[in-house]
This record gives C-alpha cells, sequence and structure tokens, in this order.
C-alpha cells in the first residue's frame, strides 16, 4: 500500500479576520502563506500546524456562503490532541472562545479520555482530546 497521510482540509468563511485569529491564537496554528484577490476570493490562505495544514478561504466575490450545522452529511468536525486539556480550557477562556457544553460541562469524560468541542467564528467545530488512540 502507498503511504498516505491527510494534507489538509479547507475551510471557508465569511468571518475571515475573526476565523484567522481563531486558528492562530486559540488553536496555534501559523500562517505558510496568505495570498489576497486569489481566484475570485478575497483571500486564500494556508496554515500549519505541525505536518497538518488548513486551507482558509473566503467566499469568491459578492457571495454569501450557507451556514454549516452539525446535524447535515460530511465533515462534523476534527479533532487536536492536546497535551494539558485543562490548561488548554483556561487559555481558550481568555480568548472569550465559544465552547459547546455537554450536561453544562466543558470538559467531559468519553470511553478513553476526556474532551471539549470550541466552534471557530465560521462554525468549525474543532475537538480537543487527551486520547491519542480511538
Amino acid at each position: 500500500m502507498l503511504k498516505r497521510y491527510i494534507h489538509h482540509l479547507c475551510i471557508q468563511t465569511n468571518t475571515y479576520k475573526e476565523s484567522l485569529v481563531f486558528y492562530t491564537k486559540a488553536l496555534g496554528f501559523e500562517v505558510v502563506e496568505e495570498t489576497p484577490k486569489f481566484h475570485g476570493r478575497a483571500f486564500n490562505t494556508w496554515l500549519k500546524l505541525g505536518d497538518f495544514y488548513i486551507e482558509l478561504q473566503t467566499g469568491k466575490f459578492g457571495e454569501k456562503l450557507v451556514v454549516a450545522n452539525s446535524n447535515s452529511e460530511g465533515l462534523v468536525h476534527f479533532c487536536l490532541w492536546v497535551e494539558n486539556l485543562p490548561l488548554e480550557v483556561e487559555r481558550l477562556k481568555e480568548l472569550k472562545s465559544h465552547f459547546i457544553l455537554k450536561d453544562g460541562e466543558i470538559i467531559y469524560h468519553v470511553e478513553n479520555g476526556s474532551l471539549c468541542k470550541v466552534k471557530a467564528p465560521e462554525g468549525t467545530i474543532v475537538e480537543l482530546r487527551t486520547n491519542k488512540g480511538i
């Protein structure tokens, strides 16, 4: 079998500046390349965290992107492993991040570890968890 790995996710946003701040300041991605006026879009930007990339882009000029929701088919969330979840949650609280609560709790336990979910300005749900396994 050929070697394969996930290279990137593409996230479109109507709130480019807010989303860029969220992914860089809250989640620690670095801007690799920011291209204004890219193929009819205000911006197309590559963000990197380790070997993983996000292609963050605006809709095409004059286009209002529709809001995604977690009850639709397709990508529902993506997950990042973190070493110290309580510390990350406190840091994200200081940045006024939007947490998705479960039974009123930010951090909750699943079968093999603890996790929380935070919502990016454009609506992408990002899970942060402590367990590297499934």
